[in-house]
């Protein structure tokens, strides 16, 4: 397969669409649309907190110039209660705040990262080609966390803090408009300070997330890969490109923190400028017998509870910002166009009987560079079809397009006379057993590799399956049988029992077209004897397209298609092509060759 399409892992992720924050506010809101009730009941608890604390600084007010002043020791005790009363209003409303808040996040959560999942799944293939999937983990982990938090926190935290300022706002004025024009004194700086970070955070914060899905991408290859790491001794090597990565990402952490670092206290130190103002004006108006010591003590609590909120709203700025960037992230993958769908939705006619014709195709990964020219072929129902050819000639690439894992560019492909572009893919692929050259297993039990094949199989027909596949008798001796773990990618079993496993996997779907990249090469006899009854097992009575790695393999094959630089060059049977003198024949005159790929480099030819 032609691999010039896959971008290089050293640089994993691709720069996302920029878009505005009003874009991304607009785009997460929607998710709250399902949790109203949660919503308002979060902002409600809030507003019930605020106003407690808003009490407070009244009732503060008359302890100090009615009870205390006047020494009405009698009213003491209660009015010490009161404030009490008030403390534990505002913690009991802010405690439901929290319960309620914590259940619409994690419902929030939820609803995207399963939205999220369902849209990777449904992607082209050539999408993964040309990312990182560590990339993709850090876009459904960590950037979907980071917009939720300015979903629930800074509609939330956002909503009650404007409404804090601006009940605030009027109650210093009606108490006091010199002191309260005073308090506003720093609100110029505070407003030219927010505009300053909002305009300059956002590219800090994208430079941050795509050198965290940088590191992110590499550390699930090197794990990926950790035995042949261990094999070539490149640990070191390894270490030097993880702390090269990680670099970047303390890189863009340190860019972020360093304007954080001016920005909050500097915003903090205007507030401070606001009650130097007010306690400069307001205690020589005491001192004048102008305003009282409680109305003046009852205004600063005030004055606290107008700069708490701005604060906050510099965090959520902050957040916001973070937000955006990942964001983006998100939406490129939620926006990113999925496999596509038929254009006519037709219904394919059962039972199938496998005749797969595939009428000059054409296909290319990249606009002006194609990978395969003019392919036809025909495939009887339950005839097996082999491919040879030199590595990247396009062997894989031309089976691809039968599930559509890719698209052709020109040509048309027909299952029973249909053409699969009209059909619906999970109808399509329901049809097609593939059994890859690197057999692939899930990190979980030998039942449930096997059983992906066919979820609702019965006991009986999973034992048939893994008996047709020669595994059966290796599995049940086992600690565990067929609830024993594979590991990740099936680590626990050799590549033979991997290959049987697959192979009783595609026997229970029991497709009746079949794709098979066969691969014996790197087992021992004894294994590959068993392979060779499974597979045959599995080719029976089904429309078998295999890429061949071995002459020895291929000899029953009703066709045999030579690929070279994209194109069908031969194709016959093996006696046939034998006799043609053409290049299969010089391929099986070859002497020493473990594969068909060596032969073909030893006559000197490539893709």
């Amino acid at each position: 397969m032609n691999h010039q399409h896959i971008r290089s892992t050293e640089d994993p992720s691709f720069r996302s669409r920029a878009r505005p924050t009003s874009e991304i506010l607009r785009r997460v809101g929607r998710y709250l649309l399902p949790y109203k009730g949660l919503a308002g009941a979060t902002i409600g608890a809030a507003l019930l907190s605020m106003a407690c604390s808003l009490a407070f600084p009244k009732l503060l007010q008359f302890v100090i110039d009615e009870v205390i002043a006047k020494g009405q020791i009698t009213r003491f005790s209660l009015a010490v209660l009161g404030l009490l009363g008030a403390f534990l209003l505002r913690d009991l409303f802010n405690a439901l705040r929290i319960l309620v808040n914590n259940t619409l996040e994690q419902n929030v959560i939820y609803d995207m990262r399963c939205e999220l999942f369902a849209r990777v799944q449904r992607l082209p293939v050539n999408y993964f080609d040309q990312r990182a999937s560590g990339d993709l983990m850090t876009r459904v982990i960590e950037d979907v966390n980071a917009v939720e938090r300015v979903l629930i926190d800074g509609i939330e935290q956002g909503s009650v803090a404007i409404l804090s300022i601006l009940g605030v706002a009027v109650i210093m004025f009606l108490t006091d408009p010199l002191l309260a024009a005073m308090a506003l004194v720093p609100l110029p700086f505070l407003v030219g300070g927010a505009l300053w970070y909002t305009l300059t955070a956002h590219r800090r914060y994208r430079a941050q997330r795509e050198a965290s899905s940088a590191m992110n991408a590499l550390l699930l290859d090197d794990l990926q890969g950790v035995r042949q790491i261990k094999a070539f001794g490149r640990e070191g090597h390894e270490d030097a490109r993880f702390a090269e990565r990680a670099d970047s990402l303390r890189a863009g952490s340190l860019g972020i923190m360093r304007a954080w670092a001016i920005y909050s206290p500097a915003m903090a130190f205007a507030g401070s400028l606001g009650m130097v103002c007010v306690i400069w004006v307001g205690g020589g108006k005491v001192m004048a017998g102008e305003l009282s010591l409680g109305e003046l003590v009852g205004f600063l609590f005030y004055l606290g509870l107008f700069y708490e909120p701005v604060g906050r709203l510099h965090a959520l700025n902050q957040m916001l910002q973070a937000a955006r960037a990942a964001g983006e992230r998100v939406f490129d993958i939620l926006d990113a166009t999925a496999e596509p769908a038929s254009a006519n939705t037709a219904s394919l006619k059962l039972p199938v009987r496998g005749e797969v014709i595939y009428q000059n195709v054409a296909f290319e990964y990249q606009p002006g560079i194609p990978i395969l020219r003019g392919i036809s072929l025909r495939a009887a129902p339950g005839e097996v079809v082999a491919l040879v050819g030199p590595t990247g000639a396009g062997k894989s690439t031309i089976l691809n397009l039968l599930p559509r894992f890719y698209v052709p560019s020109s040509g048309v492909i027909l299952l029973d006379g249909q053409d699969t572009s009209a059909l619906p893919l999970e109808v399509l692929r329901s049809q097609i057993s593939v059994v890859s050259q690197e057999s692939f297993l899930f990190n979980g039990t030998i039942r449930e590799n096997i059983l992906f094949g066919r979820l609702d199989a019965t006991e009986a027909e999973l034992f048939a399956a893994a008996r047709s596949a020669n595994c059966h008798e290796f599995i049940c001796r086992l600690p565990k049988g067929y609830d024993s773990r594979v590991g990740e990618r099936g680590v626990k079993l050799s590549v033979g029992e991997k290959q049987r496993v697959t192979i009783a996997r595609a026997l229970l779907k029991n497709a009746p077209i079949l794709i098979l990249d066969e691969a014996t090469a790197s087992v021992d006899t004894a294994t590959e004897k068993l392979i060779q009854e499974a597979l045959e097992h599995l080719m029976s009575n089904r429309t078998s397209f295999v890429i061949a790695h071995r002459l020895s393999t291929i000899r029953r094959a009703k066709q045999i298609l030579v690929v070279q630089h994209g194109q069908i060059v031969e194709h016959g049977t093996h006696e046939e092509l034998l006799s043609a003198g053409g290049l299969y024949s010089r391929l099986a005159q070859i002497q020493g060759a473990a594969s068909i790929e060596e032969g073909f480099e030893k006559l000197g030819l490539t893709a």
